[in-house]
């Protein structure tokens, strides 16, 4: 079975049991929405800081398919193959 790797950024990585890929299997097509949920099923913590209450992405989570951001495809809509890379990117604020 072919799998779909998730690239987090180190800021999330202790959140994932510090991990720095996450994997889940893959059967065709899956959509970004639903590879999250897949992916973060057993790190909750790491799902709230992804995503809010009503499940969109948080607008400083930036989330890229093959260096295209999801946002200006389909949003967590957008499909992801196996073989294709997801990276997860954090926007750090300051002031």
């Amino acid at each position: 079975m072919a799998e779909i790797s998730v690239v987090l950024p180190s800021v999330l990585q202790p959140l994932a049991g510090g991990q720095s890929v996450l994997t889940t299997p893959a059967d065709g097509a899956v959509t970004v929405g639903r590879l999250l949920d897949s992916v973060t099923g057993t790190y909750p913590v790491l799902a709230r800081r992804l995503r809010d209450e009503t499940g969109a992405l948080r607008r400083y989570v930036n989330i890229y398919v093959n260096g295209e951001e999801v946002r200006r495809l389909r949003g967590l809509d957008t499909e992801v193959s196996a073989g294709q890379e997801v990276l997860i990117i954090q926007s750090v604020a300051g002031g």
